[in-house]
């Protein structure tokens, strides 16, 4: 079984976007694996496996604009079904 159950990934647009306090953010806040947020001021990319995306996708869209969202479910995708 999967302990973190859901691929989430996605971009943020916004302004002064500092990739070091929204890894703490993360590190502090959420329960995960695979953290990546990486990117400069006005664009970070974010990889993150957790049991609730929906907090994660909340937090993003407060720094700024989120697309390119991704969310896939990996437990179903072990299982060779459509993530």
């Amino acid at each position: 079984m999967i302990e973190f159950r859901y691929d989430t990934q996605l971009l943020i647009e916004g302004t002064n976007l500092d990739e070091d306090a929204i890894n703490e953010y993360f590190t502090n806040n959420f329960k995960g694996d695979c953290l990546l947020a990486v990117g400069d001021d006005e664009l970070i990319k974010i990889h993150f496996h957790t049991n609730e995306p929906w907090k994660v996708l909340e937090y993003c869209a407060s720094l700024g604009e989120i697309y390119d969202i991704v969310v896939e479910d990996m437990d179903r995708q072990s299982r060779g079904l459509k993530g």
